[in-house]
């Protein structure tokens, strides 16, 4: 290029570049290169928030966690798929510990495998690329890259038929009931902390809404067809009962790790409120690590957007969705609580060992 055409270029540019005026409204905050240094986990988190796409929403995941946390909220938490044969049983019991969260819906397969785990049983790193009917001849169970040893599992499954046997049958027992029961059982069994044991000592409710579709469902449905077990599980009853922990809270915020029926659970639970006459409230906070699109339409994936639409999650919200591997996210987020020192100022108190629950807020 001829050294007058590329001045006149270089001076036209220069122009532009001064008389353009920016759009504040669009350009306010630049995005500032991580730099990779020997920082805490909190301080990487918080660098992260002037970068993009995922990593800027799990830092900003990381800034609602950590001011829900110091807020005078009930905090609620949805446990989604298996994660504790997957390692991250530890960090819940951490969370419950310390009242990062107050109230934990989960599914079955978290609190099972857990149990497996408490009472001496093992998971072990596995692969994927593998002969799965070898491992059905070797009573080898896999997730994922994951094995796990099935006759520990039938184990186990005994030991919940048995001590559902040693109920009250003439009574109705919420989940949370149930697993609180179990949980003071466990406490004096197991050879290491579980989830259950964790929170019936800290009297944070666990709940399990869709119980039947787990092996713990498994094992009472081999308790009431083999050892004549007439226990009632009533699921209705934790409905109102997550409606009453909403109602009578100083506000609300949710964490949610996956989709699912524990998604919904705590979500829905401000709605069963606003019914059976709390008032008009909904979620202050909620943070969600998932995987799944909202394209599909499936609750899984739904936007924070759209359940505001259902009275789930208040206008003006602190809200977020990183969209992520739980494994990935969850222990870099509670690292990063634990790294800046959060501590928890005031939490709601629970008496668990009615029939009914009872908070003092």
């Amino acid at each position: 290029m001829p050294v007058k055409k590329a001045k006149e270029i270089h001076t036209v540019y220069n122009d532009l570049s001064h008389k353009a005026k920016r759009p504040k409204r669009w350009f306010r905050s630049p995005i500032v290169p991580f730099e990779p240094k020997a920082d805490g986990v909190a301080d990487v988190l918080e660098r992260m928030e002037d970068v993009s796409f995922q990593a800027r929403n799990l830092a900003r995941a990381f800034a609602i966690l950590r001011e829900m946390v110091q807020d005078r909220v009930t905090i609620m938490m949805a446990l989604s798929g298996a994660m504790t044969p997957a390692g991250m049983g530890e960090i819940i019991m951490h969370m419950i510990r310390n009242r990062y969260i107050d109230c934990l819906v989960s599914t079955g397969a978290n609190l099972f495998h857990d149990i497996v785990n408490s009472l001496g049983g093992t998971h072990w790193k596995g692969t994927d690329k593998v002969d799965d009917m070898v491992l059905r001849d070797h009573f080898v169970d896999r997730v994922y890259d994951t094995f796990g040893n099935e006759r520990e599992y039938h184990f186990v499954d005994e030991i919940v038929a048995d001590f559902a046997s040693s109920l009250d049958p003439t009574q109705r027992y919420s989940t949370r009931r149930f697993l609180y029961l179990l949980g003071e059982r466990l406490a004096k069994l197991e050879k290491r902390p579980s989830i259950l044991s964790t929170a019936y000592r800290a009297k944070v409710p666990v709940f399990c809404p869709a119980i039947a579709d787990s092996s713990l469902g498994i094992a009472l449905g081999f308790g009431q067809a083999k050892l004549g077990l007439k226990l009632c599980v009533d699921t209705i009853a934790d409905v109102v009962e997550t409606a009453v922990i909403c109602g009578k809270s100083h506000g609300t915020g949710i964490f949610i790790l996956g989709g699912g029926v524990a998604k919904n659970f705590v979500q829905q639970a401000q709605v069963t409120s606003q019914w059976i006459g709390f008032g008009d409230t909904a979620h202050e906070y909620a943070v969600q690590i998932t995987q799944d699109s909202p394209v599909w339409g499936g609750l899984s994936g739904a936007t924070f957007e759209e359940a505001q639409s259902w009275g789930k999650i208040t206008r003006g919200a602190r809200k977020i969705q990183v969209y992520c591997d739980s494994t990935i996210a969850l222990p870099i987020l509670i690292s990063g609580l634990v790294d800046s020192k959060v501590r928890r100022r005031r939490h709601p108190r629970f008496d668990l060992s009615g029939p009914e629950l009872a908070l003092n807020a």
